[in-house]
């Protein structure tokens, strides 16, 4: 399976940016979808995750001002995030996973597939 992330930049603080994914035609469609993000020397961490049926992980989100969506038809998942701050600068991983039990979502290696990572930078 292959995935393909889209729409980082560089944006000021309080912008926003909608990143996109698009899984291969070997993706499950049953497969769960989601977003971690790695800032410099820190370990990759789970941002959200939405499965086929819609249900979003975590419920409340890490940050309130990140939203997760999904085009089943697209094999496509999204992140909109807005407010941005400084913070958020990372690289953003798109992966996909087969459904399990939903408390190990936030283990990276409890994940099957990434993409290449789309870098995200907030500066002034």
């Amino acid at each position: 399976v292959e995935l393909v992330e889209s729409g980082g930049g560089t944006v000021q603080p309080g912008g926003s940016l909608r990143l996109s994914c698009v899984a291969s035609a070997g993706m499950a469609s049953s497969s769960t979808m989601g977003w971690f993000r790695q800032a410099p020397g820190k370990e990759r961490e789970f941002v959200a995750a939405i499965t086929m049926r819609g249900y979003i992980y975590p419920e409340d989100l890490l940050e309130p001002r990140f939203t997760i969506a999904r085009d089943n038809a697209k094999n496509t998942v999204y992140l909109q995030m807005n407010a941005l701050k400084a913070e958020d600068t990372a690289i953003y991983y798109c992966a996909t996973r087969q459904p399990r039990n939903s408390n190990s979502l936030p283990d990276r290696h409890q994940w099957d597939y990434w993409g290449q990572g789309t870098q995200v930078t907030v500066v002034s």
